[in-house]
């Protein structure tokens, strides 16, 4: 993994440092919960995670900026560069805030506008996803016990299990008659929602997984993990990469008939 093995090593120790706060704060009785301005819920360990990742990057990687979804970006300390870690504190704060334990915290590594490292980090389900851009994706409780991941070789749409989000927002896009045209046609549908379904996918435990609006903080983290363990990923309009404000997950064998299906103009 040369290049990126101090990075990747780097991302670990920034997930044990948000797992723990994450978790002293998860069900806490006093935890403290405002709307931002787009109405999504924010706790306060959505920021004091986030603050402490950023104040360990300072100090490891002054010459890298970074974004996360609470503070947005802060440039190098030591002048600009090309790279960029993403962050997204808590994915899924939703969850989090009602005691459900599908959330995690994103961390990712660009350099220019490719994502080179990605980490997914669930400590309330015991479970951390990573990828090295070139170096496979993995799964485990920690690096020690770390396993590949593959996706699953499902051709047929019949045979598929299918991720999505929440339905509303999909029907905003005028999409909804499609979702549901697929969700009829596919062995098994269920919203399993944010990191978990890309995860899911990676792992080859569900085929498909579909959102029609993201972040990059949301996408970031989970593109290396994907394409690493040999799946596709795209946005709704089929172009690769983080910024599309979509994703379209698959393992590969797929992805053209999703897309299909999903087009505005189909």
């Amino acid at each position: 993994m040369a290049g990126y093995a101090d990075d990747l090593s780097l991302a670990h120790l920034l997930a044990d440092t948000a797992d723990a706060i994450s978790m002293a704060r998860f069900r806490a009785m006093d935890l403290h919960v405002e709307s931002k301005p787009d109405l999504t819920p924010v706790s306060d360990a959505d920021t004091a995670v986030e603050k402490a990742l950023r104040a360990t990057l300072s100090r490891t990687r002054p010459r890298d900026a970074v974004l996360g979804e609470e503070f947005g970006v802060s440039q190098a300390a030591a002048g600009p560069g090309t790279r960029q870690w993403v962050i997204d504190p808590i994915d899924g704060t939703k969850n989090f805030v009602r005691g459900v334990p599908i959330w995690a915290t994103l961390i990712a590594l660009m350099e220019a506008d490719q994502v080179m490292v990605g980490l997914v980090s669930a400590p309330a389900l015991g479970r951390r996803w990573w990828a090295a851009r070139g170096h496979g994706a993995y799964a485990g409780r920690h690096t020690a016990a770390a396993t590949p991941i593959r996706v699953s070789g499902v051709t047929r749409l019949s045979d598929a299990s299918f991720c999505y989000a929440s339905l509303p927002a999909w029907e905003e896009t005028g999409r909804l008659p499609a979702m549901l045209d697929i969700m009829r046609g596919s062995w098994r549908s269920r919203a399993y929602g944010d990191f978990y379904g890309y995860m899911l996918v990676a792992e080859g435990a569900v085929d498909v997984m579909v959102e029609p609006e993201l972040a990059l903080w949301d996408l970031a983290a989970l593109l290396p993990i994907v394409t690493e363990a040999g799946g596709t990923f795209t946005d709704l309009n089929g172009e690769p990469g983080p910024f599309g404000g979509s994703a379209v997950a698959t393992n590969g064998r797929l992805h053209a008939n999703i897309l299909d299906r999903l087009a505005l103009d189909r």
